[in-house]
């Protein structure tokens, strides 16, 4: 169902765009990252028919969510970016809630997840 790409490595202060390609339709969609030995946590969340999004404080004013309805894709921009944005990232969807939520149980679609790392 969604399928993300485009991590990487990158200095600190670098930048990188992330995608996540869906094959079916949601309400809201979602990036979420798990660090080395942490919980997995939320980033930020968009509403597919309305564009709002909802950022985490730690990323805000740094990525920036935005969506392609016609290629049923997500993006995550990632500027400015911190040794503690290294992470696996993964999107997720749900089909179930407009509601942005922070939590994972709402999200019924998660993508394989994709590595970002960011040397200091």
């Amino acid at each position: 169902q969604l399928q993300a790409s485009g991590g990487g490595l990158v200095q600190a202060g670098g930048s990188l765009r992330l995608s996540c390609a869906a094959s079916g339709r949601t309400f809201t969609m979602s990036w979420f990252r798990q660090a080395p030995g942490k919980e997995r946590e939320f980033v930020v969340a968009i509403r597919w028919n309305s564009g709002t999004t909802f950022y985490a404080n730690s990323v805000k004013g740094r990525f920036t969510i935005s969506r392609d309805n016609a290629k049923n894709t997500v993006y995550l921009q990632m500027n400015r970016l911190k040794p503690e944005d290294t992470a696996v990232y993964y999107c997720a969807g749900s089909s179930r809630t407009l509601i942005m939520s922070m939590i994972e149980g709402p999200y019924d679609y998660w993508g394989q997840g994709t590595q970002v790392t960011v040397s200091s």
